[in-house]
């Protein structure tokens, strides 16, 4: 299996469960690539706060869903050892925020992401970074 194919699997199969993305924020996997992930999601009414713009809790669960999906691409579990975020600026309703996330390392059982979300109009709306850990098991079984 190529790592292309592998990645492309591990996105479907981790998405397919992924109750929290798909169905309670509405999320869409764009793509699952070897250290590569893209996911997006529109900003609606249940996005915002009491001042009128996307809760960045939200925000920073788009961030760290495609943090998910990058970090698990070469089919090895990973999970968040730690991360950060920085609002640059706000989110409307309406608005459709897409998430790239690259792999900057992988050394060992650690690695470290870097998540850009951006809005519409191409403004970055966010920057994330996390550190994963890889803990034992794969996302689907591989033979040998």
């Amino acid at each position: 299996m190529s790592p292309h194919e592998r990645a492309t699997r591990v996105g479907q199969t981790m998405f397919a469960v992924d109750t929290a993305s798909k169905d309670t924020m509405g999320m869409e996997l764009l793509s699952c690539e070897p250290g590569l992930a893209v996911m997006r999601m529109q900003v609606k009414p249940l996005h915002l706060n009491g001042h009128q713009i996307c809760h960045g809790g939200f925000i920073f669960t788009l961030a760290d869903s495609t943090f998910a999906f990058a970090c698990n691409s070469h089919n090895k579990n990973a999970v968040a050892a730690g991360c950060s975020i920085e609002f640059l600026r706000p989110a409307h309703e309406g608005d459709v925020l897409t998430c790239d996330g690259v792999e900057q390392t992988l050394s060992g059982r650690h690695g470290i992401y870097d998540m850009r979300v951006t809005n519409q109009r191409g403004e970055v709306v966010a920057m994330f970074r996390g550190k994963s850990a890889t803990i034992q098991g794969t996302v689907f079984p591989e033979d040998s």
